[in-house]
């Protein structure tokens, strides 16, 4: 499990350098507004994975994607607008305006993060409990 939880560590910092890189170094278009979302979502995920390493992934990736649905249609209610006018890094959090697009980025980005953690996983060499026994995990 701490290898897991290792490499969703590392995972998690890397896929937040590349958001804050797609939302403040590269021009504003439809592809970093997808890239965005997508990591976000995997952010998401990745995050549920260091936090509930033994959870099973369709329950994290549920989680995830509830998660992100549910942010997105926050936005329908301009509440994180609001907040985003006085604290203006809440933005990357809970994002300001309401795209449908979004709902379809999260879920297959979510089900690509899915796909990467089972091949992490399968890479990874077993862990061995202090028995010697190998773990599960």
């Amino acid at each position: 499990m701490r290898r897991r939880r290792l490499a969703a560590l590392v995972a998690l910092a890397a896929v937040i350098a590349a958001g804050l890189l797609v939302h403040k170094a590269l021009p504003g278009s439809t592809a970093t507004d997808v890239a965005g979302d997508a990591l976000y979502a995997v952010a998401a995920f990745t995050g549920l994975v260091l936090l509930l390493p033994r959870a099973p992934r369709l329950v994290l990736a549920g989680a995830a994607a509830v998660w992100c649905v549910g942010v997105e249609l926050l936005q329908l209610t301009g509440v994180p607008l609001a907040i985003a006018e006085r604290v203006p890094p809440v933005t990357l959090l809970l994002g300001t305006g309401f795209d449908a697009r979004d709902l379809v980025v999260y879920v297959c980005a979510v089900a690509v993060a899915v796909a990467v953690d089972v091949a992490v996983s399968r890479l990874l060499p077993r862990e061995t409990s202090p028995t010697g026994v190998g773990a599960s995990g």
